[in-house]
């Protein structure tokens, strides 16, 4: 099981704080590739994603038990 924490809008486009996939392994790039069918999400290019507090890139690997943070951008002055 991994778990996905949502930030800021995030949490209103999918409805939830936190979603959990039941997967063994995946790449960043299958779980956005999976929330965009899913949920009919589109700003994954858009946010940061971090693996146990790490920021990830699309090719880094999810495992069974890992926390997945999806961060959107931040703007402000």
């Amino acid at each position: 099981m991994i778990t996905i924490l949502l930030f800021a809008h995030l949490q209103e486009q999918f409805g939830t704080e936190k979603i959990t996939v039941h997967e063994t392994e995946l790449t960043v790039g299958e779980l956005k590739e999976r929330l965009k069918a899913e949920y009919n999400w589109n700003d994954g290019q858009r946010v940061m994603v971090a693996i146990n507090e790490e920021y990830a890139m699309d090719e880094d690997i999810i495992k069974t038990g890992d926390t997945v943070a999806l961060i959107p951008p931040v703007s402000g002055g």
